[in-house]
C-alpha cells in the first residue's frame, strides 16, 4: 500500500530502504508479564508475511537478566525462515553464541555502549573491557560464516553524561568494525537527537573510513525527532534503518519516553517518499493491532492509530 495520499519523490534519496524490524526482541523484551512462546511466534510469522526481510528475533542472554527472552531457543524452534531473511539474534558473550550456534541461527549480534556511565550500568565493565568481551564473541561467529551485527548505543545523548562527541563514537565504530562486524546500527538510546547531530555523527564515522552502507540508524522518537533524524540519514546515504512494528518498546532511562520508532510511521514517511521497502503498510497494521490486543493496550504508533480507525 502507498500513504492514499499521493506519492512525491525528494531527489538525493535511496530507491530503496531495508527495514530492519525489532519488535520481537526490543519491543517484547521490556514486557512485565511473560508473553507466550507460541504468541512471539506467531507475531514474527505476521512480519515476515507482511514482507520484511530482516527480523532480529530474540536474545541469548541470561534468563535471569531479561527473563522475557528466556525462550530463545523454543522460540526458534518454532520459525523456519525462508532462505534471503535475516533474523538474527542478540548474543552478550561465548556461553550466548554457543547457545546460538546450537539453534543454526544464521547472524548474531552483540550490543555495546558508545559511554562508559551506560557500558557499566548495562555491561557492568568499561567499554574497552567490552569491547575485549565481543573481539571472540565477533571472531568465533565469522569463523562459522556469520553476519554479526554490532550496536552503539547511546550515540547522542547520555542521561548520564549528557551530550556525546561524535569523534569518540567513531572510535568506538572503527574497533567494532576492525574486530569484524558486517553492519553497525547507531543507536539514539534515549531520542534525544537532532538532525544536525545526525550529520556531524556520520562525518565522523567517514573520517574513520567507515561508509553509510556499512550503517544502519536506530532512532528512539522521545522528543518527537525520530522521523526527522530517519529522513537526514537517509540524505546521507544511510539505507538501514531500525524500527519497532506498532512502536513497542520504550526507554527506561528518560521520563515520557515514547521509545523505539514505530515501523508503520516509518513506512507512512517511506513510501510517501516513493522508496520501496518490500512491506505492505497495511498487513503490518494489522499485525499490530493483533499483537496490541495480546498485549492488552492499544499501539503507540500514530499511523496505526491513524489507519486502524479508517478501516472500522
Amino acid at each position: 500500500m502507498s500513504t492514499g495520499y499521493g506519492v512525491a519523490p525528494v531527489s538525493g534519496l535511496p530507491r530503496r530502504v531495508t527495514v530492519y524490524e525489532v519488535g520481537a526482541r526490543d519491543g517484547l523484551q521490556n514486557e512485565k508479564a511473560l508473553i507466550p512462546t507460541e504468541v512471539k511466534a506467531e507475531f514474527i510469522r505476521q512480519l515476515l508475511a507482511a514482507g520484511h526481510r530482516a527480523v532480529e528475533t530474540t536474545s541469548f542472554v541470561s534468563p535471569q537478566w531479561v527473563p522475557q527472552l528466556a525462550d530463545a531457543a523454543e522460540l526458534l524452534a518454532l520459525l523456519d525462515p525462508p532462505d534471503g531473511v535475516r533474523m538474527p539474534v542478540l548474543v552478550p558473550n561465548d556461553k550466548g553464541l554457543n547457545r546460538a550456534l546450537d539453534a543454526g541461527v544464521r547472524e548474531i549480534a552483540v550490543f555495546g555502549s558508545a559511554t562508559e556511565t551506560f557500558a557499566q550500568k548495562n555491561l557492568n565493565r568499561s567499554v574497552a573491557e567490552s569491547l575485549e568481551m565481543f573481539r571472540p564473541v565477533v571472531d568465533r561467529a565469522r569463523g562459522a560464516g556469520l553476519m554479526a551485527r554490532g550496536y552503539l548505543s547511546m550515540c547522542f545523548g547520555d542521561p548520564w553524561e549528557g551530550p556525546v562527541d561524535p569523534h569518540v563514537v567513531a572510535g568506538h565504530a572503527r574497533s567494532l568494525f576492525d574486530m569484524g562486524i558486517t553492519e553497525l546500527s547507531l543507536g539514539d538510546t534515549i531520542g534525544v537527537a537532532t538532525p544536525g547531530q545526525v550529520t556531524a555523527l556520520l562525518a565522523s564515522l567517514g573520517e574513520q573510513g567507515i561508509a553509510v552502507d556499512q550503517l544502519a540508524v536506530h532512532f528512539h522518537d522521545t522528543y518527537g525527532q525520530a522521523l526527522a533524524n530517519t529522513l537526514v540519514a537517509l540524505q546521507h546515504g544511510i539505507t538501514v534503518v531500525d524500527a519497532s512494528a506498532g512502536g513497542l518498546g520504550g526507554c527506561p532511562y528518560a521520563k515520557s519516553a515514547t521509545g523505539n520508532l514505530a515501523t508503520e510511521d516509518l513506512l507512512w514517511q517511506l513510501h510517501g517518499l516513493g522508496i520501496e521497502t518490500g512491506v505492505d503498510l497495511d498487513a503490518l497494521v494489522a499485525t499490530s493491532v493483533w499483537m496490541a490486543e495480546q498485549l492488552g493496550r492499544p499501539s503507540p504508533s500514530r499511523a496505526v492509530t491513524a489507519l486502524a480507525k479508517k478501516d472500522d
